[in-house]
């Protein structure tokens, strides 16, 4: 029996007229079912026993324009034990139109979103800059002083937000290339080689919501902006930002080879110590801290540890669940 004489092209739909049962598919209308690569592939259905699936056409059809289809095809055998193909054709046109728009709609979004952080962030970098500029014209050391520390947290903000890159909803974000992005940022404004001092981001992979990276990412921010005010009088050193992540648990530290918490708690726990704790508390970690004279290493884990007297111990005598 020659290809084109089995009935490769008998189409046996229930949804179509008579009038198309006995015809070859590709004389099907005006022709216009005469696509060179469909027929290709249907006359492989039967003979080397292939099925087709989910097969996509675009095609440009003489009254419908141009349309896109989903092809599948499987051969079958009727009560006669003809061998014959059974062909089911579905119009995605409008499916794909829809998820086209979708896409477009997205990447407005995430235009307007990053153009929308930018300016948060370049509002916030005038309004520290204001700031800055009042600290120099006070007269007192302390009223001067908080306002370079609100100078210094509201940069810190607008520098989080500069380099959060937009992401779609539901999405995550790479935490060690946003903490590498940040960092370098912050080396470029508050280091920028006027200090020896070296800033190093290390860990493994990991990714968290947007709304968890900006926790870590102002977390970040205070730590290595403290580091650098106070851990290093003689003016040199390293701090090194590490992030290590193990599903669900994380652990981000900041360290540094300062001269330690000691030397420097004369100015007691500040406003920096209650917004880490904070912000930690947010994102359900918690805060250590090991401090000696060559160094600081501050951690914030998730989850938080449950201390023991909080822990629910079993009744005497209580049956244990067995899992």
């Amino acid at each position: 029996m020659s290809l084109w004489g089995v009935a490769l092209f008998t189409i046996h739909l229930a949804l179509i007229t008579k009038k198309i049962h006995g015809k070859e598919f590709s004389k099907l209308g005006n022709g216009e079912w005469n696509i060179p690569a469909l027929i290709s592939l249907l006359t492989q259905v039967i003979p080397e026993k292939t099925k087709v699936e989910g097969y996509e056409v675009a095609h440009t059809f003489e009254r419908l324009g141009l349309r896109i289809l989903i092809l599948n095809a499987r051969s079958i055998k009727l009560n006669n034990k003809h061998q014959d193909i059974f062909i089911s054709i579905t119009d995605i046109t409008e499916q794909r139109k829809t998820e086209r728009d979708k896409e477009n709609l997205m990447l407005q979004k995430d235009t307007l979103l990053q153009e929308m952080r930018h300016r948060i962030a370049n509002s916030l970098q005038l309004i520290a800059s204001i700031i800055l500029l009042k600290a120099g014209s006070v007269k007192s050391e302390e009223s001067k002083a908080h306002l370079e520390d609100a100078h210094d947290r509201i940069l810190s903000i607008a520098t989080v937000q500069r380099n959060l890159d937009p992401t779609s909803e539901g999405s995550l974000v790479l935490v060690l290339d946003y903490l590498r992005t940040l960092c370098e940022s912050l080396a470029k404004s508050m280091i920028g080689g006027r200090k020896p001092i070296t800033l190093k981001v290390t860990g493994g992979g990991g990714t968290v919501t947007p709304d968890e990276a900006i926790g870590l990412g102002l977390i970040t921010t205070e730590l290595v902006m403290n580091a650098l005010k106070h851990a290093f009088p003689s003016g040199e050193g390293q701090i090194t930002v590490t992030y290590e992540s193990k599903i669900p648990s994380w652990k981000l530290s900041i360290g540094d080879d300062g001269v330690g918490l000691r030397a420097t708690s004369a100015r007691g726990e500040g406003l920096g110590t209650s917004i880490v704790e904070s912000l930690a508390n947010q994102l359900n970690a918690e805060v250590n801290r090991i401090s000696t004279a060559r160094g600081t290493v501050i951690s914030i884990s998730h989850p938080r540890e449950v201390p023991a007297s909080h822990k629910k111990t079993p009744h005497k005598g209580a049956i244990p669940a067995v899992l």
